[in-house]
């Protein structure tokens, strides 16, 4: 995505959905990727993209000297929100990859969840190249869901989001170009070439509500990318989920993974 493209304020009608409706990161998986990238306490972290802190204020608990950026102001004040009850101290600035503060110093570990795809990719890496120390990684955190007749429900979100408009966004039409080079290949060609993937996975019971609050969650099917269409669209989405469990009930099976990358 280039910045001509971008625009910061995509996420904007999300912010109520998003910490409720998306999965969490393990502390477990957190953790391993804090000891594979050898981190030390009050080491400096970046979390980029940070959204509502699902990354910045686990590792903030964990003693590490967090920063977190994104561009969207209302993330910005759910971050320091959740780092308020939270009890940690994390440094959260609104910015993002295309201009990030001039006075973040040297960095042992950058993170993104779920964000990179949003950024000018290669540029985004050229610029971290500069900022993080010479021991240092990039950590890229991720869900995945494999296919098992429990996510169904996947399937039904996102044929129903397909019907509304969800195949004209531009990060997913990039992603179906024949062209489309994916983050390990980008990271091979890269100065953080050693790339490595950790991961764990969770099963749990949700509901409908749920479902549908992760589909207003995400900026393909948000409130403000719905518009007038977004009764209907719940209504769509609510009525395909009953055809398959009229009682509402679901089963969630998840991989919530991180690709680690350190320079050669």
């Amino acid at each position: 995505m280039s910045q001509n493209s971008f625009d910061p304020r995509r996420f904007r009608s999300t912010v109520p959905f998003y910490a409720r409706y998306r999965l969490g990161y393990p502390d477990a998986l957190i953790a391993r990727v804090a000891a594979f990238a050898g981190l030390r306490a009050d080491d400096a972290v970046m979390d980029l993209g940070c959204g509502p802190g699902l990354l910045a204020v686990p590792l903030a608990r964990l003693g590490f000297g967090v920063i977190a950026v994104d561009p969207e102001p209302d993330m910005v004040a759910a971050c320091r929100a959740a780092a308020d009850e939270a009890g940690v101290r994390i440094d959260v600035r609104q910015a993002s990859s295309f201009d990030l503060p001039a006075d973040i110093g040297s960095l042992k570990l950058v993170t993104m969840g779920r964000s990179f795809h949003w950024m000018d990719r290669a540029a985004t890496l050229a610029e971290l190249d500069r900022r993080v120390t010479a021991d240092g990684a990039l950590a890229f955190f991720a869900d995945s869901h494999p296919v098992t007749a429990e996510n169904r429900w996947r399937t039904i979100l996102a044929e129903i989001g397909e019907r509304y408009g969800r195949g004209q966004a531009p990060h997913v039409r990039r992603r179906r170009d024949p062209s489309y080079r994916s983050p390990h290949a980008l990271l091979l060609d890269s100065p953080f070439p050693r790339i490595a993937g950790l991961s764990e996975f969770i099963r749990r019971d949700i509901s409908a509500d749920d479902i549908v609050g992760l589909a207003l969650s995400q900026s393909v099917t948000s409130p403000d990318q719905l518009g007038d269409k977004a009764a209907a669209f719940e209504a769509d989405l609510r009525a395909a989920l009953a055809q398959i469990a009229p009682d509402g009930r679901f089963t969630e099976i998840a991989e919530l993974n991180a690709l680690v990358a350190r320079r050669a």
